[in-house]
């Protein structure tokens, strides 16, 4: 049985000892039938025993009571300031946390690049924990991830720490924390409600290709984006960034980045700068449907289906067809057309990975020669990548 397993039932059976101890209180309350409320002695009795309780509630609050206590010194709020084509001025809320890698002299802040999106420097403010109030030193974005990270140059900072979010399962107990509605250090409580969320649509943007998202049943508000999704160790499993919501407000349905992919992101913009890429040089299917899959060979849909094979690029010199079912990239199964997409982009550009694709009822392995993106977005017949397309291009 799992610790998690052994949690929940030792509630259960707590919540029931607790029922059945109070099933005599006729005994508690005073004589009358119609008495609302226990007799003092009874009352004193009751505080002795919850002061004297080990229960796994007691247990449970004291474990996310120090899980915020060494991650709320990380969490940031930030104020960002923007022009707009009219001369207005937009003013964008959100929140961030400090991180430090070996790539960077100085902490910095991880963000959603939609917080701080066309903001001059000088106008985003980041608000620590203790209150002090500073800018960023440098700031470097990825829209096609919606991450950006604002360096920062200050003493007394409490960096978080980066957890493996591929380690984290739907059920798994999260806490999220960040600046819903402008209420600084705000923290909330829930599950993995569901992981590998694509295709979202993402406010008035179709840039974000990189989509990979953790659901999330706690509570992320307005204010929330860019803020840290932390596991039971503490860590940071993933960048708040998004909400489905009819009111605008929490229904239960937030999505946060995967801490790896963030990471991945992270660590390319601080080396360079900007995200490298790799890229096939194919258009895939995205209505794959389960009469095409089966004559092709399939059971049922699986993997990512290419309907067009571009000239001169990888796809085209590793042999790839038209009508190829690509099933496995790099040793991992490809669920569908964006979960490919995201594999590729986040593979390093020259790097070679062996493909096994489905043609004609038979599989085979195609090892692929990996390309720089950029070099295949700067070609006319390059595909585009916006979600209003019907094929994709990876």
């Amino acid at each position: 049985m799992s610790k998690t397993t052994s949690l929940f039932l030792s509630s259960v059976f707590f919540l029931c000892g607790v029922i059945l101890g109070l099933s005599g209180r006729d005994s508690l309350y005073r004589g009358s039938a119609q008495a609302d409320h226990l007799h003092a002695s009874a009352v004193d009795q009751i505080y002795r025993q919850l002061a004297g309780n080990t229960s796994p509630f007691g247990d449970g609050s004291q474990l996310l009571s120090k899980i915020a206590a060494i991650t709320t010194p990380s969490v940031v709020h930030i104020q960002s300031e923007r022009n707009t084509k009219s001369g207005g001025l937009v003013e964008e809320t959100g929140s961030g946390v400090i991180m430090t890698s070996a790539q960077a002299k100085t902490p910095f802040v991880v963000t959603n690049r939609h917080v701080i999106a066309d903001a001059d420097m000088h106008d985003i403010r980041i608000q620590l924990h203790d209150g002090r109030v500073i800018t960023p030193t440098d700031v470097r974005s990825d829209e096609k991830s919606d991450i950006a990270i604002l360096m920062i140059d200050e003493p007394n900072i409490q960096p978080a720490r980066w957890g493996d979010s591929d380690a984290v399962n739907i059920g798994h107990l999260v806490l999220a924390q960040g600046s819903p509605f402008g209420l600084s250090q705000s923290v909330t409580f829930g599950i993995i409600s569901a992981k590998g969320r694509r295709s979202l649509k993402l406010g008035e943007s179709n840039d974000v290709i990189n989509q990979d998202f953790l659901q999330t049943d706690a509570a992320i508000n307005p204010g929330n984006s860019g803020g840290p999704l932390i596991d039971m160790s503490g860590r940071i499993i993933g960048i708040n960034t998004a909400i489905a919501s009819n009111s605008g407000g929490n229904e239960g349905i937030g999505f946060s980045i995967p801490s790896n992919l963030a990471r991945y992101v992270t660590e390319q913009l601080l080396v360079s700068g900007k995200v490298r890429r790799a890229y096939l040089g194919v258009k895939l299917d995205p209505d794959f449907s389960s009469q095409t899959a089966i004559k092709l060979g399939l059971d049922r849909v699986r993997g990512a289906r290419v309907v067009e094979v571009y000239r001169d690029t990888p796809a085209s010199r590793s042999g790839l067809l038209v009508e190829d079912v690509i099933l496995f990239f790099g040793g991992v199964e490809v669920l569908d057309e964006n979960h490919l997409i995201n594999l590729v982009s986040l593979t390093s550009v020259n790097s070679t990975v062996n493909t096994i694709i489905l043609r004609k009822g038979k599989r085979q392995t195609l090892p692929v020669t990996l390309g720089d993106r950029d070099d295949l977005e700067a070609r006319s017949e390059a595909p585009l990548l916006n979600n209003n397309n019907k094929q994709r291009g990876r």
